[in-house]
C-alpha cells in the first residue's frame, strides 16, 4: 500500500468518526469551542489582524498558531460577517486546525507568506492546514502557503516502502459548503498542495501550485468524495498530478488550466477498495498540458472491486510535449503491486476526448486499454491532431475492448493497431491518497 491509499483510508476514518467536531445545538446555538473550534460567545464581526489584534509576529520566527486560532474562534463565534487578515511579512506556523461549524460567514486575507516547519519530523501527522466543516467559507489576498517541503521530498520512499512516513499537506479543505478559495499560493509542499474531502460547492480561481519537478507525491489540487467542485483559470507546476480526482467525486469542472511539469490530469485510480463511490459530471476544458508525463487520463486497478465512471469529458486541450496525451488505462498496474489475470470491475462509461491537438513526447499518443470483463460504453473522439517527431516514426494509438465512436480528424489514426500484451506501467509509484483518490480510489 503507498502514500496515497494510506491517506485515504485515515480521511475515510475521519468521515466516519469526526470526534473533533462538536455539533451544533439544537436552535442554532453555538457549542463552546475547545483549542480547535469555534469560540464561545458571540463576537461583533468585522476585521481582525492577527498582528496588530492578537500579537503575532512576521519574523519567521515566532509561532503564528496561537494568534491565528485567538482570531479563528472569535471570527467564528461571530453571526455577523468576520474577515480575518494576516497582513504582509513572513510568519512561522507550526500548525492550524480551524474548526466550524461557524455562527456566520468567515473571510480569510492571506497578503504575507506562512512558512511551514521545513524538518517534517516536526510533524506527527500528515496535517499543517486544515480548514474543516465550514459554511460560507473564502480565502483570499495574494498570500502564499509555503510547505518548504524540500527535506521531505529527499526523504520520501513510499515507492518501496509500505510501511513509509506520511507528510504533511499543505492545505486540507475537508466538508466545506458554498467556499470561494482565489489568488492563493501554494508551493512547496512536502506532499499533496490541497485536498478536498467531502466538500459541496467549492470553487478555485486564479490559484496557483509551485512545486518543482523532483518533488515527489505533490499533486496540486486533489478531489476526493466532493460535489460540486469547479477549478477556473489557474496555473499548477508540480511533481506529481497537477489535477486528481479520487472516488466519489461528482460534478467537477476545470477550465482553464495551465499543468505543467508534473503528471498531468486524472481520474483515479479506481477500484482500490471495497465501497468506492460512483465518479460521475467531470468536465475538463480549455486547459494547456506541458512537459508532463500524462496529459488526460482514467485509470482503474485490474482485480478491482465493481464501481463505475461515467460523463467525463475532455475538450478543447492544448497538448505540448507530453510523454502520454491521452489514456484510459483499466490494467493501472504500477511497481506490478496487482493482479493482472483478472479484469477491472470498474465500469466506465459516456466518455469524450474532443479537440486535443498538440505534440506528443512519446510514440503512443493515445491509449485506450478497457476491461476484459467490463469493456467501455459511449467513448467518443472527435479532432484529434497530437504529432510526434521521434526516431521511431509517427505517433500510433492502441485499443483494446473499447469501440469507439470517431468523428473529425484522427492523427494518429484512433484504435489501429492491437493493444500490446502488457499494460505498461504510465505512472510512477503507487501512493496513498488524503480523501477519495485510493479509497477509496488510489492512483499516482
Amino acid at each position: 500500500m503507498g502514500v496515497k491509499e494510506i491517506i485515504t483510508v485515515i480521511s475515510v476514518l475521519l468521515l466516519l468518526f469526526p470526534s473533533t467536531v462538536k455539533p451544533r445545538a439544537v436552535g442554532g446555538a453555538q457549542p463552546a469551542g475547545g483549542a480547535q473550534g469555534g469560540a464561545p460567545g458571540g463576537g461583533g464581526g468585522g476585521t481582525l489582524d492577527v498582528v496588530a489584534q492578537f500579537g503575532a509576529k512576521a519574523d519567521e520566527k515566532t509561532d503564528l498558531s496561537q494568534p491565528l486560532l485567538n482570531a479563528w474562534k472569535e471570527a467564528c463565534a461571530s453571526p455577523a460577517p468576520s474577515q480575518i487578515v494576516i497582513p504582509a511579512g513572513t510568519f512561522l506556523l507550526s500548525r492550524a486546525v480551524l474548526e466550524g461549524p461557524c455562527k456566520g460567514p468567515v473571510d480569510i486575507q492571506v497578503q504575507g507568506t506562512i512558512k511551514a516547519p521545513p524538518d517534517p519530523s516536526h510533524f506527527k501527522d500528515d496535517i499543517w492546514v486544515i480548514f474543516n466543516r465550514i459554511e460560507g467559507f473564502t480565502m483570499s489576498g495574494g498570500g502564499i502557503f509555503d510547505g518548504q517541503g524540500a527535506l521531505a521530498w529527499s526523504k520520501n520512499d513510499c515507492h518501496k516502502n509500505k510501511k513509509c512516513t506520511l507528510f504533511p499537506i499543505n492545505i486540507r479543505f475537508n466538508y466545506l459548503t458554498n467556499a470561494y478559495i482565489h489568488d492563493i499560493t501554494t508551493k512547496d509542499s512536502k506532499q499533496f498542495n490541497v485536498n478536498v474531502l467531502g466538500c459541496k460547492n467549492i470553487t478555485f480561481e486564479h490559484f496557483t501550485v509551485s512545486n518543482p519537478e523532483h518533488s515527489l507525491n505533490t499533486d496540486g489540487i486533489h478531489i476526493g468524495r466532493s460535489d460540486g467542485v469547479t477549478i477556473l483559470h489557474s496555473e499548477i507546476k508540480t511533481g506529481d498530478d497537477c489535477i486528481s480526482l479520487g472516488d466519489g467525486s461528482k460534478n467537477v469542472v476545470v477550465n482553464g488550466i495551465s499543468c505543467g511539469p508534473g503528471h498531468g490530469i486524472s481520474i483515479g485510480s479506481l477500484g482500490k477498495y471495497q465501497g468506492e463511490e460512483p465518479v460521475a459530471g467531470i468536465k475538463i476544458a480549455n486547459c494547456t498540458i506541458t512537459n508532463t508525463m500524462n496529459g488526460v487520463r482514467i485509470k482503474s486497478w485490474p482485480a478491482s472491486y465493481p464501481g463505475t465512471a461515467s460523463d467525463m469529458h475532455f475538450e478543447d486541450i492544448t497538448m505540448d510535449n507530453v510523454s502520454n496525451p491521452i489514456i484510459i488505462d483499466q490494467q493501472y498496474c504500477p511497481w506490478n503491486q496487482c493482479d493482472l489475470k483478472n479484469p477491472s470491475r470498474i465500469k466506465l462509461s459516456n466518455i469524450s476526448f474532443k479537440n486535443i491537438r498538440g505534440t506528443a513526447a512519446g510514440k503512443e499518443a493515445v491509449k485506450i486499454i478497457c476491461s476484459a470483463g467490463f469493456p467501455c460504453e459511449g467513448v467518443e473522439l472527435a479532432d484529434i491532431d497530437l504529432t510526434y517527431t521521434g526516431p521511431d516514426g509517427p505517433a500510433i494509438s492502441q485499443c483494446s475492448n473499447v469501440s469507439p465512436k470517431l468523428s473529425g480528424k484522427q492523427n494518429p489514426p484512433i484504435c489501429a493497431a492491437p493493444a500490446p500484451t502488457s499494460p505498461g506501467g504510465q505512472a510512477g509509484p503507487a501512493k496513498a491518497s488524503p480523501g477519495g483518490k485510493a479509497s477509496p480510489g488510489a492512483t499516482a
